[in-house]
C-alpha cells in the first residue's frame, strides 16, 4: 500500500501522519457494514446520504456500492454522485486506465450505472426523492459543498441514513453527528437530526497504527528523528509512544510554530 522511503544520503528526518495512530482497522470486510445500512434504509423507504471526499474516496465508495448491487446484496436503487469535482475526477479513471486496477467493465459501470448530478435544479430535486436512493456528495466531513443542503433536507427524516466513511476531525459537522447531536447548525438555522447516523470502519485511505509502524520498519537505517503530524492529539501521541517503544527512535509531536535546525537536503 505504501512505498518505502528512498535511501538517499541525509534523508534521516522522517515526517509521518497519525490520523489513526492510536487504533487498528477492523479485519472484517468494510463493505458488510455499508451493505447493512443501505439495505435497512431502503427497506424503510429512506435515502442513504454518504458525505465523501471528492478525490479518491467518492470513487472508491461508488465502486463498492456498484459491486454490492451486482452481487444482489443491496436493492437496485439509483446511485447519484453530486459533486462537480468528484465528477471530474471520476472521468480520470477512464482517461488513465493504466494507473489503477479497475477492469474495463468496472470503469464502464462507473459511467453507465451512476447518475451524475450536473445542475443546481437536479441537485435540489434529490432532496425530494420519490423512492429509496443513494447519494454520494462532498465534502467528506460535511464542512461545505453540496452535501450540506442534502443534510438539511434529509437529516430530519428518521427513514433516512447519513453514513460516514472516513475520519471526522474534531469540530466538524461529521464529528458532531457521530457524537450523537440531536441537531446541527447549517445555513443560519438549527436542523433536527432524526435520521440514522452510521460510521463504516475500515474504508479510510489512512493507514492504522500497525501499518504505519510496518512502513517505518522498511527504512534502510534508523532516522535521527521522527516527527508525528496530521492527527488528533491523542492519536499523534499514541503513535509517538509506539515508535519509541518498538524502535527506540527519538520521536515527537511538533506544536504550532515549532522549528528545528536541520541540515539542508543534499
Amino acid at each position: 500500500m505504501m512505498r518505502a522511503p528512498a535511501a538517499a544520503p541525509g534523508a534521516d528526518i522522517v515526517v509521518i501522519e497519525s490520523t489513526y495512530g492510536d487504533r487498528r482497522h477492523p479485519s472484517a470486510p468494510s463493505t458488510d457494514g455499508l451493505c447493512e445500512v443501505i439495505s435497512r434504509t431502503a427497506a424503510r423507504g429512506g435515502t442513504t446520504l454518504i458525505p465523501a471526499f471528492a478525490v479518491g474516496r467518492a470513487q472508491a465508495i461508488l465502486h463498492a456500492v456498484l459491486r454490492l448491487k451486482a452481487a444482489g446484496r443491496i436493492p437496485d436503487l439509483p446511485v447519484y454522485l453530486n459533486s462537480p469535482m468528484a465528477t471530474q475526477v471520476t472521468r480520470l479513471l477512464q482517461l488513465h486506465a493504466d494507473e489503477h486496477l479497475l477492469s474495463a467493465q468496472e470503469r464502464q459501470d462507473l459511467v453507465d450505472k451512476v447518475r451524475y448530478v450536473r445542475t443546481e435544479d437536479e441537485s435540489r430535486a434529490l432532496n425530494r426523492p420519490a423512492f429509496p436512493s443513494l447519494i454520494v456528495a462532498a465534502s467528506g466531513m460535511a464542512t461545505g459543498g453540496r452535501v450540506l443542503h442534502h443534510l438539511q433536507a434529509l437529516a430530519p427524516d428518521p427513514r433516512n441514513a447519513i453514513v460516514f466513511v472516513g475520519h471526522q476531525a474534531a469540530g466538524t459537522r461529521g464529528a458532531t453527528l457521530l457524537g450523537g447531536a440531536d441537531s446541527i447548525r447549517m445555513h443560519g438555522q438549527w436542523v433536527p437530526v432524526r435520521a440514522e447516523i452510521a460510521a463504516i470502519e475500515g474504508m479510510s485511505s489512512h493507514a492504522d497504527q500497525g501499518q504505519l509502524l510496518a512502513w517505518l520498519a522498511t527504512l534502510p537505517r534508523p532516522p535521527r528523528h521522527v516527527y508525528v503530524t496530521h492527527g488528533e492529539p491523542q492519536a499523534a501521541d499514541a503513535l509517538r509512544q509506539a515508535i519509541q517503544e518498538r524502535f527506540g527512535w527519538p520521536a515527537s509531536v511538533p506544536e504550532y510554530l515549532d522549528t528545528t535546525q536541520e541540515p539542508p537536503c543534499p
